[in-house]
């Protein structure tokens, strides 16, 4: 792209929002290059957090960390990822996109190097920390390499296609084998980001995106509404990982962590609503229209830790580790990858009330998955949530787009100065939603599985033939490994609590799987009447404008 320097550019190819690039026509090898540099960016964002979210086991065992320190590996990566457009939207438009990235991807990758030369839980947190900013970055380059690929009035397209594509390093670092991470401990895991971040370091150089327009735009108060809402944000994620592995009420500092982050996030909004020229505008994000997208978008995220908790819960209870789960995840991918073109299919800039009937689809899709699920046993295996777990994955492609481009579009009506305050509330009602799904959930189960481990123990008594029978079978089974009789009754009771146990979470995780359902079967509900209502509103302005 040195040509570019010359270029001069035109006014219809000036950036669509403050701190993007210019979009001039390029030939068709360049598109695919874009294209390409898109997809692995877009995944890249996503991948190195969700390798750790799902070997947390294998994390938390090799490198010698508690499991409650293991948890706060996400929550550090959510309170960064969640916060980061506080900073990297004005960063980008006052140093360039090109230099912000590459900042943050140079300090992703030494912080890596960092964690391999001196292992440790402060210099894992300090990975996860500066992948979440990388990760925001990362997001915006492949939005901004689609916006290359497509004609201006496709735009729309491209922006939903783009916000859809880091959804996929999940379910693809679910298909990544165990052994390959574990090799050398948790090297391999620390070796494979590395290797993402210098990748997208070398990718964004190679195939480089036209240069934006630059402005002086930080002003000091920035850094005071910044060094509030940050670690506002990181207590509030870490509440929500340990909640239920410390238990809600049984840890003290929990507390104290939420009662530490309520001041400095009301002092956040304090500053904002008395500055001239805020970074959040409070009064319009506390307006019934953002209000009615934060409560949707929250559900939603929370109905589709089904997936993400529920599903992969119930199934590695059973034993299965992602070896086993491979060929389900690789269907969700596929059928993430249908939702996409849907979405591409679907969008129309000139309809933008299809956005709301996509969520209504997401969320039913969402409500049948969680239906189907909520009829399994103990002996249910991947083969038997192929439809569900797929429904999830096309729901989620769905929903991401929809509610994304439906954010935008309000800065596309009420001006770039908005810009900051819908990517924060996108951010964060996606971030904090999820590991909010994934607290809400886990509680959920955890608190019916002791119920229902109650209720069946309490049908147990020393008359009961089945009974007798079970810890006659498990006592013989070990008969040829303990001679002593009394140590073979209890090692066959033993057998029989762990079966209890079992039959108790699955039964707890099916309850989930119904209260998922009616999570979004409300949320759809809610979306509908909203559906409804909007129409009824718009045929009267039509029939108020004809009268007039």
């Amino acid at each position: 792209m040195s040509a570019a320097v010359a270029y001069q550019f035109e006014p219809h190819e000036r950036p669509l929002f403050p701190g993007g690039p210019f979009t001039p026509r390029h030939p068709s090898w360049r598109k695919t290059a874009y294209f390409g540099a898109a997809l692995f960016s877009g995944i890249a964002a996503t991948f190195g957090n969700a390798l750790v979210n799902v070997n947390s086991s294998v994390v938390a065992g090799s490198a010698g960390l508690y499991s409650a320190e293991a948890a706060w590996l996400p929550a550090v990566f959510i309170g960064m990822n969640a916060s980061a457009n506080l900073l990297l939207v004005k960063a980008r438009i006052q140093f360039g996109f090109h230099a912000v990235t590459q900042a943050l991807l140079a300090l992703y990758a030494l912080a890596t190097l960092v964690q391999l030369a001196a292992p440790g839980f402060p210099a894992m947190a300090a990975v996860r920390a500066t992948s979440g900013l990388a990760g925001a970055a990362l997001i915006a380059i492949t939005i901004y390499d689609l916006l290359q690929v497509v004609a201006p009035q496709h735009r729309p397209h491209a922006l939903g296609v783009a916000i859809v594509i880091p959804q996929f390093g999940t379910p693809l670092a679910r298909m990544v084998p165990v052994e390959f991470l574990a090799h050398s401990s948790w090297r391999g895991l620390a070796l494979t980001e590395l290797t993402v971040a210098l990748v997208s370091l070398l990718l964004i150089n190679l195939v480089r995106i036209p240069p934006g327009e630059r402005s002086r735009v930080f002003e000091p108060l920035d850094f005071a509404t910044i060094a509030l809402a940050v670690p506002g944000y990181l207590l509030i994620a870490g509440v929500l990982s340990q909640g239920r592995l410390q238990w809600w009420f049984d840890a003290p500092w929990l507390g104290w962590m939420l009662a530490a982050a309520i001041p400095l996030l009301t002092g956040a909004i304090l500053i904002e609503r008395a500055r001239e020229r805020p970074l959040l505008l409070i009064d319009w994000l506390s307006g019934g229209l953002m209000l009615r997208f934060v409560v949707i978008a929250v559900l939603v995220r929370l109905a589709l830790a089904e997936q993400t908790y529920g599903s992969v819960g119930l199934l590695t209870s059973s034993g299965l580790t992602n070896d086993q789960l491979r060929s389900l995840f690789g269907l969700v991918v596929a059928a993430m990858a249908l939702g996409t073109i849907v979405i591409a299919l679907a969008i129309d800039p000139q309809k933008p009330e299809r956005l709301r009937h996509l969520v209504l689809a997401a969320t039913l899709c969402i409500a049948l998955a969680a239906w189907l699920d909520s009829h399994a046993t103990s002996l249910t295996r991947p083969g038997q949530l192929y439809l569900s777990q797929a429904l999830i994955g096309f729901g989620t492609a769905l929903f991401i787009a929809a509610a994304f481009l439906y954010v935008f579009v309000q800065v596309l009506l009420r001006g770039p100065n908005h810009l900051i305050s819908v990517l924060v509330v996108f951010s964060t009602s996606q971030n904090i939603g999820g590991i909010a799904g994934s607290a809400l959930l886990g509680t959920y189960q955890t608190a019916h599985a002791r119920a229902h481990a109650a209720a069946l123990a309490e049908q147990l008594n020393a008359g009961n033939v089945a009974l007798a029978d079970r810890l006659q079978a498990g006592a013989g089974a070990v008969s040829g490994a303990l001679a002593d009789p009394a140590s073979r009754s209890l090692q066959g009771a033993g057998q029989l609590t762990q079966a209890l146990n079992r039959e108790a979470g699955v039964l707890a995780y099916d309850d989930t799987f119904l209260f998922v359902t009616l999570i979004a079967l409300a949320t759809a509900a809610l979306v509908a009447g909203l559906i409804f209502l909007n129409a009824k509103w718009a045929r009267q302005a039509a029939a108020q404008g004809t009268s007039s």
